[in-house]
């Protein structure tokens, strides 16, 4: 006798589609690996002190650029995420109706990464703004 139940068909490729869980699982490992490679390079540059204060002081005045002030409100964004986002998932795996209420609170995270990265981001980038083109008064 042959098997009349039909097989779902199962997707063709991956079996993520992008959906609002898949991004803040992969937002939350990129955020967690850049937070991990900024304390190394922290931890690093610091030992310097100890080795040759003259290399350290050439480093540190490295870090008194446009770019790295760049990159610094990035490390403040993946920080912050990767803070809120963790918090997410605590309430997640501990909070009964947590899975529930997942996407919302995605949303929720969204919003005050924003409401805290924009005016942030203004003041951490004022001064070197000021410096690159002048300042406004």
């Amino acid at each position: 006798m042959a098997n009349t139940t039909a097989r779902a068909k199962s997707p063709v490729g991956t079996l993520y589609r992008g959906y609002d869980g898949m991004w803040s699982w992969v937002a939350h490992r990129i955020t967690g690996v850049t937070v991990f490679f900024f304390l190394l390079v922290h931890v690093t540059d610091t030992a310097l002190v100890r080795v040759s204060p003259d290399v350290y002081n050439g480093v540190i005045a490295t870090y008194k650029t446009p770019l790295v002030n760049l990159m610094e409100v990035g490390l403040v964004g993946a920080v912050l995420y990767h803070a809120l986002n963790g918090i997410r998932i605590i309430l997640i795996d501990f909070w009964s109706k947590g899975p529930r209420y997942q996407k919302g609170m995605l949303r929720g995270l969204i919003v005050i990464w924003l409401v805290v990265m924009i005016p942030g981001t203004y003041f951490m980038m004022l001064r070197t703004i000021e410096s690159l083109f002048g300042s406004a008064s």
